[in-house]
């Protein structure tokens, strides 16, 4: 089983805000199921050791290998991990995330921290909620990455359409003398209502997709009540009275990737309708000076290929041979000022990028800056 701890969109920003003299960033493939239990350790300890020997303050070195030292020697964390063990560290403290997604080995020591492959696990998170819902049962399951989905507890969430109309102070005849298919679908669209009253406290302020698993006429008549943003277009299919919660985790997981090929499809085509306009760009240079002014809407950035070189306050790019490389790269900046002025950024693979770029920006307007 994974273990998992993924970063908030609080935490990233957080992140992205550490400026220091010394951030450690170490990314260490891991394994679950290994039979050499310490494989994990010796990885991440040969690598922690690689990225300590940059640090040339005595002080903050001392602090920096007492840290790593209490982590390497917990042996209660290394039982318990996922597919890539994210750690990133200064002198005053340490951050670590077991996360699901593969990402490649590395480690990266500057005055910021390497969070271009982090972004990877909140770019298409795997988490949702299904709500299972017809006339005679509604649940709502839990679906996470590595856990099994299970049902979660809901105050006020009617059992079934017959306990709804049974409720107090429900008239038997809705409409008055409304009956037949018209009345029952009265009553079906408060039962809805109802139940989307009861989700609203729960679901309120969350980023979570919500995926319906509904037959029809139930399905429409519960989207004509919904209130709930994340509510996806894509449904689960068939009735889920007779799905377990292991077969509607297995369907969300590709309702997921569906919907997030389709976001990424979106996206792609919006940038090349934006080129005519001069509010997209795939040039590096134009939009390191974008992010830095914040004229950055979204960005798409290559999650495997790092830049080196460096990103001026003024946002001037000067690239710089992979040899002479020290600490994150142009990407990792660029993203890093994209989401401090409140942009959204993708960390996608190359194949997602127009024309083999490194990086795709759609603009929030049309930068002077670029046309003069």
């Amino acid at each position: 089983m994974l273990h998992t701890d993924i970063p908030t969109r609080g935490e990233i920003l957080a992140l992205a805000s550490t400026i220091e003299p010394w951030c450690v960033s170490v990314y260490t493939p891991t394994e679950v199921r290994t039979p050499t239990p310490d494989k994990n350790r010796v990885a991440f300890e040969n690598q922690a050791k690689q990225a300590l020997e940059q640090v040339t303050d005595k002080d903050s070195r001392a602090s920096l290998e007492e840290e790593f030292a209490d982590l390497i020697d917990d042996d209660e964390y290394w039982r318990y991990q996922s597919r890539t063990l994210v750690v990133l560290a200064t002198p005053e403290r340490m951050r670590t995330y077991r996360v699901p997604n593969r990402l490649e080995a590395g480690a990266a020591v500057g005055d910021r921290f390497d969070i271009k492959p982090l972004l990877r696990t909140v770019t298409f998170p795997q988490d949702a909620f299904v709500l299972a819902l017809s006339e005679n049962a509604v649940r709502l399951v839990e679906v996470t990455p590595d856990e099994p989905a299970h049902n979660v507890d809901v105050a006020g969430l009617p059992a079934s359409l017959t306990e709804y109309i049974s409720l107090p102070g429900m008239s038997r005849s809705p409409h008055g003398r409304l009956q037949g298919t018209e009345g029952r679908k009265v009553r079906i669209r408060q039962y809805c209502r109802a139940v989307d009253h009861a989700l609203r406290n729960m679901l309120s302020g969350r980023d979570v997709p919500l995926i319906l698993a509904a037959t029809e006429p139930t399905a429409s008549l519960y989207r004509s009540v919904n209130s709930y943003p994340g509510l996806l277009a894509e449904e689960i299919a068939g009735n889920p009275e007779h799905l377990s919660d292991a077969e509607l985790a297995t369907s969300a997981r590709t309702v997921l990737d569906g919907h997030y090929a389709g976001e990424l499809s979106e996206l792609r085509d919006e940038f090349e309708q934006r080129r005519s306009d001069g509010r997209s760009t795939a040039e590096l240079s134009d939009i390191a000076r974008a992010a830095t002014y914040g004229m950055v809407r979204t960005l798409m950035v290559d999650i495997d290929t790092p830049v080196a070189g460096t990103v001026a306050a003024d946002g001037a790019l000067t690239l710089a041979s992979q040899g002479k490389a020290t600490g994150p790269g142009v990407l990792d900046e660029i993203a890093r000022r994209v989401l401090l002025s409140d942009g959204r950024v993708l960390a996608v693979r190359a194949a997602d990028l127009p024309n083999g770029a490194h990086a795709a920006a759609i603009l929030r307007y049309v930068p002077q800056l670029m046309t003069t």
